[in-house]
């Protein structure tokens, strides 16, 4: 019973995932990989390599990786960061900072025939409209894929990073589960508040960190 209650809250969700050999195949790694990042997102997002799988199931089956788009909001030499709530899906990231937002991609984003790299980039759109309000237009780029090993959510999660910049940090929460919504300097979260980061978060701001050097 237990076991059947903590999984009720993926009921009928349907998730995104690729084979974990294809990663195998692009090249596996730890961290944040940039190199041949066109040709290995090329191949995530091509529809011959990828379905969708229950996420009950998907969130126990480390043999698939559930894509992930993670997208990070800078504006100048600051980053967009919230605490996850406890209305947040994931209970295992509960109380911790995060810098990425983003989340799974649905057959919702395969409506009006959408497939692959559209369908992906309709899941982009989609998660950053229900979470944020943002007070302009903005576009998405991908600079780096994200993969970690080390724990239970990473393990069946693939990051797909993006990197959105801002000319205004007028941003609010749509979402209960992104509280103290906030902008902080790129080297402040490098240093004081880095370990209270999400995993996924401390690669993200050490790639960004190092890119700035």
């Amino acid at each position: 019973m237990l076991m059947l209650k903590g999984m009720s809250k993926y009921a009928g969700e349907q998730v995104l995932v690729v084979p974990r050999a294809l990663l195998d195949e692009v090249g596996a790694f730890e961290g944040i990989r940039t190199e041949g990042l066109d040709a290995a997102v090329a191949r995530l997002l091509d529809p011959a390599n990828h379905f969708f799988m229950d996420r009950a199931a998907a969130e126990e089956d480390s043999s698939h990786k559930q894509l992930i788009p993670y997208c990070v909001f800078r504006c100048g030499d600051r980053i967009l960061h919230y605490t996850r709530g406890k209305a947040g899906g994931e209970s295992r990231l509960h109380a911790k900072i995060s810098v990425g937002v983003g989340g799974h991609v649905n057959p919702v984003d395969t409506d009006h025939g959408r497939t692959g790299s559209a369908a992906y980039h309709a899941a982009v759109t989609r998660e950053i409209e229900e979470e944020l309000n943002l007070p302009e237009s903005h576009e998405h780029r991908i600079i780096a894929l994200l993969n970690d090993e080390s724990n239970p959510v990473g393990q069946v999660h693939l990051g797909i990073v993006h990197l959105v910049d801002l000319r205004s940090s007028e941003v609010s929460s749509r979402e209960d589960a992104l509280t103290d919504l906030a902008f902080s300097l790129l080297k402040d979260l490098d240093g004081a508040l880095f370990d209270r980061l999400e995993t996924w978060s401390q690669f993200c701001i050490r790639h960004l960190a190092a890119d700035l050097a």
